[in-house]
C-alpha cells in the first residue's frame, strides 16, 4: 500500500468513527429529552398598517364549552417556565409533574413529582389531581375529584398555567 492510500484510509476511518459518535449522542439526547415540542410564536408588535383581510373574520371562541375528544385539542402552557409550549392531546392520558416519566415535565418547586393527570372519558377531557402537595386548580378552584375541563379555562399546576385549545 502506498503512503497516500494508507493516509486516506485513516482519514475515512476517522470520519466514520465521528459520524458514529454523533449518532450515539443524538440517540442519547432524544432519550433524555423526548420528542420536540412546538413553541408558539408570540405576537409581534409592529407599527405597519395591517393588510386587508382576505376572508371574513372568524367569531371568537366562547370559553366554557367542554373540550371534547372528537376534535383535535392542544394543551398549551400560557404561564410559567415553559410558556408557549404545547402538547397535542391524543386518545391517551397524559401525566404532568416533575418526574422524568411524566408526559409533560414541569420543573418548578411548587409542582409535585406526579402532580396531575388529563385523560379522555366519555368524549370529554378530565382533569385529576394525583395527590399533589400544593394542589391543582381549574379556573381558580381547587380540583378535589375528576373534573371535566372546559376549553380555554386556566389549569393551575405549580407556577404554570395551562389551557386546552382547539387546533
Amino acid at each position: 500500500m502506498t503512503p497516500l492510500t494508507f493516509f486516506l484510509l485513516k482519514i475515512a476511518f476517522l470520519v466514520v468513527l465521528w459520524l458514529f459518535v454523533l449518532a450515539v449522542i443524538l440517540a442519547i439526547r432524544s432519550d433524555l429529552f423526548g420528542p420536540r415540542v412546538r413553541i408558539l410564536k408570540k405576537a409581534r408588535k409592529s407599527s405597519a398598517a395591517p393588510a386587508a383581510p382576505s376572508a371574513p373574520p372568524v367569531a371568537p371562541r366562547q370559553p366554557g364549552g367542554l373540550a371534547t375528544t372528537d376534535l383535535p385539542v392542544d394543551l398549551v402552557i400560557t404561564e410559567g417556565p415553559r410558556t408557549g409550549h404545547e402538547v397535542a392531546l391524543t386518545d391517551e392520558a397524559i401525566t404532568i409533574g416533575r418526574s422524568l416519566e411524566s408526559s409533560l415535565v414541569l420543573r418548578d418547586d411548587y409542582t409535585s413529582t406526579n402532580h396531575a393527570r388529563i385523560f379522555p372519558h366519555n368524549g370529554v377531557w378530565i382533569l385529576e389531581d394525583q395527590g399533589s402537595t400544593n394542589g391543582t386548580t381549574l379556573d381558580g378552584h381547587k380540583v378535589t375529584s375528576s373534573t371535566p375541563i372546559p376549553l380555554d379555562t386556566p389549569i393551575g399546576i405549580g407556577t404554570s398555567v395551562l389551557v386546552l385549545r382547539r387546533r
